[in-house]
């Protein structure tokens, strides 16, 4: 049974806010800082669940997210994407254990070599990566982040798009979504 008032779940309710907070914001500097936040509060979190694969590309996903703001390098990106994957070899024992492997080394991609709304959608598949994860591993803050997550980053894409539709002048055939991002 779980404790809803453990400490390791509440380490997992100030991720939770940390990552709603997150993804609120339309600047993608502010979204990248409380990402890292975000994502330190995760390692303690998964460490004391005992998920090291998750807690350790949690630690990737935070440093890459402040390294993120001074560099948009596709050569630092890819030593990130490698020291994550170098710990998904050391530390995963069960093919769930590369969930969030996967999705720290997407979202390394995503926050490195993409803005706006397609780092975002990026983002969104990282989330669901993390939702499977969360709920494997009995993460009650974790589970609850990522469907908020869910619902908040698709609300802010379509504000996000709607600003950007607004900007753009009449056009009098339709515009594809790739006209806009």
């Amino acid at each position: 049974m779980i404790n809803y008032c453990s400490f390791p779940q509440c380490i997992g309710y100030v991720a939770f806010v940390l990552g709603v907070t997150a993804f609120l914001q339309k600047n993608d500097r502010r979204l990248k800082g409380f990402v890292a936040s975000e994502s330190f509060a995760y390692v303690i979190h998964f460490v004391l669940l005992g998920n090291y694969p998750a807690s350790a590309s949690a630690l990737v996903s935070g440093t890459r997210s402040l390294l993120s703001l001074k560099s948009r390098s596709p050569v630092l990106a890819a030593a990130i994407v490698a020291v994550n994957l170098a710990f998904g070899i050391v530390l995963v024992k069960s093919p769930l254990g590369w969930l969030p492997v996967i999705a720290t080394s997407v979202g390394t991609m995503a926050v490195f070599m993409m803005r706006g709304i397609p780092m975002r959608l990026a983002l969104f598949v990282c989330t669901l990566l993390w939702l499977t994860n969360n709920i494997v591993s009995g993460s009650i803050g974790g589970t609850a982040l990522e469907v908020v997550i869910t619902t908040v980053n698709i609300w802010t894409m379509i504000r996000l798009f709607m600003a950007k539709a607004k900007n753009q002048p009449a056009c009098p055939s339709p515009v594809s979504l790739e006209e806009i991002c």
